[in-house]
């Protein structure tokens, strides 16, 4: 069960979020607060995985007590409510590490689907943490490796013959693969930005991340089409990741013939990448 951290000035909000949380068996409630600094310190002692902050906090205030204890540990879940309304000020919030915003009075659908979520996310990704533990393991026998491992594996594989597995990008892109083989689900289901919070703490950055190595790969297939068109990786993958009309435009403006190369998709790509795993495992 997941451990929750009260922060707020006002005792009938920390009663009302007790009970909401109990009630609804969202996780066990490890400590309460109504001083930040206290707070602070009792934090540091007993590392929750949720805490729930008030904005607006006498001595040090919720955006200052994010950045503070996100110095000591990162992973640390935060969901801020406020009464307040300024896009600025939200924004600070969000940029220090709050992960969602909930304005008060406070609502109790909304409070169990918020908690739901992040408590879903963290879930995930301790379940992608053993993944990548097994992932990176190469002294265990394959045999005795998951499933998810073996395909994860395929994918790796199939990003090396691509030229980017040395890009940062590539990992961001292995994670979300793993997330979407654990949870049988599809790249589809999930805008881009909503998957990379679930498997990475900055999306935004991630997702430039996954982009710049996807372009990479786009750049590399070409070359290799223009090498030779009859290149075994070149005839198997730029119809097969990629858009092939974009292929020829990246090969066009390598050529010089072109201002502009050709475009990619986040989601195609990925979706190929399941896809290609998926025909490996029928044929084996």
């Amino acid at each position: 069960m997941l451990k929750l951290y009260i922060v707020d000035d006002d005792v009938g909000i920390i009663k009302s979020l007790e009970n909401i949380i109990e009630d609804n068996d969202l996780g066990k409630i490890v400590g309460i607060s109504s001083d930040s600094e206290e707070a602070f310190n009792e934090i540091q002692k007993i590392l929750p995985d949720i805490i729930l902050v008030d904005l607006l906090m006498p001595k040090i205030d919720g955006v200052e007590l994010i950045d503070r204890i996100k110095k000591i540990k990162k992973d640390i879940k935060f969901v801020m409510i406020s009464q307040v309304d300024s896009k600025k000020i939200i924004e600070k919030a969000y940029d220090k590490g709050v992960d969602f915003f909930i304005s008060k009075p406070i609502n109790i659908i909304e409070i169990i689907r918020v908690l739901k979520n992040v408590s879903e996310s963290i879930e995930m990704k301790r379940k992608l943490r053993k993944i990548e533990k097994m992932f990176k393991d190469t002294s265990s026998n394959k045999k005795e490796k998951s499933s998810s491992i073996d395909e994860l594996d395929y994918i790796k594989r199939i990003l090396n013959k691509l030229g980017i597995i040395g890009e940062k990008g590539t990992e961001d892109i292995l994670k979300i693969c793993a997330y979407l083989i654990e949870s049988n689900s599809s790249i589809f289901d999930y805008k881009i930005k909503e998957i990379c919070d679930i498997t990475t703490d900055n999306s935004t950055a991630a997702e430039q991340r996954i982009r710049r190595a996807i372009n990479k790969g786009l750049s590399n297939i070409a070359h290799l089409g223009l090498e030779d068109y009859m290149n075994e990786i070149f005839n198997r993958y730029s119809n097969r990741l990629f858009n092939f009309e974009d292929v020829r435009s990246e090969m066009d403006y390598i050529r010089g013939k072109s201002k502009s190369g050709g475009r990619i998709s986040i989601r195609k790509f990925i979706d190929s990448l399941m896809i290609e795993k998926d025909m490996n495992r029928k044929r084996n």
